[in-house]
């Protein structure tokens, strides 16, 4: 079912282990400019073979068990296959295993085993350490173990802890990332973003034990479980339908984290796309500028969600490892001992001092937060929206929240650009409008931003892989989200879009700019 048994050491312990095998090449696509290119660069995955092995429905967490019944955290949020990772795991049973699930489409099974331990010890973990200067908590933690990753194709990874007395389940996400992104679609895991809202130990960059502003975290820590969603941080809602969508079109693709775009100014060369999740706030200065270095040589960029780019963060050193601490001091960044050295302040992108806003290199900005508001399609024609069967007008019920964007042209905002869609909304009594919008480069390449944080939650929606009556989104959102989706990853992937499609500016049309 899994393929051939291999093996794999674990502290010492044999374990059994799945080797991959490819099948045959899923028959490529066609889209409205020709045959979409489903062959994979040297050396990469081929992403419609992968696809074509038998899914392990099973994969969902079913007995989440009680608190601290079984958690842990990776030593690296990225490894190439083949790199040992580190696990470093607390439970209150006697043993556990490790099931590694790569995420993907699989014939709507959503995961495939790649892997699975045999029986380990277990052991209980001391509570959270919490920084008195900072307020950032950490786990202490010892190794407990190591897993060799080799076989593991590319790809995202929930490692799913099971105690072996059956009370307990958690995940904890890995990237088994790409050593190259020449020609590929790169998936992004906004690891950062996550880490941003993990709230294990007390705290996180909102606030603290005390439930205020005063009490939240300077800092965060990637040595440490994620609180939410069973231990898979913002993954489950924010990016695996993506995730499961670009797999089932068989694109060539790329796998990466923020924090490897960051770390690794050569990543993104010769990419043909770069897609930024449904929630993807915190970003350091040097993975914006090796986006932008990119998306300027002809690399397109789809951001599928809104307030991205925001928060301007810098990352630090743990005892495990290098960039393993997330710094955003906010409103205080003049009390962050980095900016007193020199670094730029941990604040808004927009923000003076070192004003840049988020709109020169997206061309919409975030607006604000909370919202609930149809989403409403005033370009119909648009190329992008091709089978949706949009007319103008059309409005889809609660896909336009929580948090949105516009293009705002007192804001710095490349030009030509192109709206799609132009939503009124009220925010604390404030009328103003979300916006999906299109724009070509002068390199060649396009930016699509939907303008909305739903849109990949909405990809899922009113379906069995779905969570019926999130947000009230239904199937219908789910069919135009993913027929946009679609038409947005076929045309990115076949190279510098906005040459083959140019933007045609209505922005008078809507701001009279």
């Amino acid at each position: 079912m899994q393929g051939r048994p291999g093996r794999r050491l674990i502290l010492g312990l044999a374990a059994a282990a799945i080797t991959t095998r490819t099948g045959p090449a899923a028959r490529a696509a066609t889209g409205a400019d020709g045959p979409v290119r489903r062959t994979p660069a040297a050396g990469g995955l081929d992403v419609a073979a992968e696809n074509a092995r038998p899914g392990s429905p099973d994969w969902r967490i079913t007995r989440a068990g009680p608190a601290r019944a079984v958690e842990g955290f990776a030593e690296r949020a990225a490894v190439r296959p083949g790199e040992p990772l580190g696990l470093r795991v607390s439970t209150t049973s006697a043993s556990y295993t490790v099931s590694a699930y790569r995420m993907g489409w699989y014939r709507g099974a959503r995961a495939r085993l790649v892997w699975r331990s045999a029986p380990l010890p277990g052991v209980l973990q001391p509570p959270a350490a919490t920084d008195p200067a900072t307020r950032m908590a950490r786990a202490d933690w010892h190794r407990t173990a190591e897993l060799d990753t080799s076989g593991w194709p590319e790809g995202s990874y929930l490692l799913r802890l099971d105690t072996t007395d059956g009370r307990a389940q958690r995940y904890v996400p890995v990237t088994l990332r790409s050593s190259s992104t020449a020609g590929r679609t790169v998936l992004v895991n906004a690891v950062a973003t996550w880490q941003a809202y993990n709230r294990w130990g007390g705290a996180d960059l909102y606030k603290g034990r005390t439930g205020k502003k005063a009490s939240r975290s300077l800092q965060v820590s990637f040595d440490r479980p994620y609180s939410g969603r069973h231990g898979a941080g913002q993954f489950l809602v924010y990016e695996a339908p993506l995730v499961a969508l670009a797999e089932e079109l068989g694109l060539p693709l790329a796998y990466a984290t923020g924090v490897d775009l960051a770390r690794e100014p050569a990543l993104l060369h010769g990419a043909a796309a770069v897609v930024s999740p449904g929630h993807d706030e915190y970003w350091s200065p040097e993975q914006r500028h090796h986006v932008t270095l990119a998306r300027d040589a002809g690399t397109n960029l789809a951001v599928l969600g809104a307030n991205c780019c925001y928060r301007r963060i810098r990352l630090e050193a743990s005892p495990a490892g290098p960039d393993r601490v997330v710094v955003c001091y906010k409103d205080d960044y003049a009390e962050d001992p980095g900016y007193r050295r020199g670094s730029p302040p941990t604040h808004d992108f927009r923000r003076a001092p070192a004003r840049d806003p988020e709109s020169s290199l997206l061309g919409v900005i975030y607006d604000g937060y909370p919202v609930d508001a149809p989403y409403v399609v005033t370009h119909p024609g648009h190329w992008l929206l091709e089978g949706t069967g949009a007319r103008a007008g059309d409005a889809f019920a609660h896909l336009v929240g929580v948090e949105y964007d516009r293009v705002n042209p007192a804001h710095p905002t490349p030009r030509p650009i192109e709206v799609l869609a132009h939503s009124p909304v009220v925010r604390k009594g404030r009328a103003s409008y979300a916006d999906t919008a299109y724009l070509s480069l002068p390199g060649g390449a396009a930016v699509f931003a939907t303008g909305t944080m739903r849109w990949v939650e909405a990809l899922d929606a009113g379906g069995p892989a779905g969570r019926r009556g999130n947000h009230g989104l239904d199937a219908r959102a789910a069919h135009f989200t993913r027929t946009v989706t679609a038409n947005v990853l076929r045309a990115f992937a076949r190279g510098p879009a906005g040459r083959a499609r140019p933007a045609r500016d209505n922005l008078a049309a809507h701001y009279g700019a």
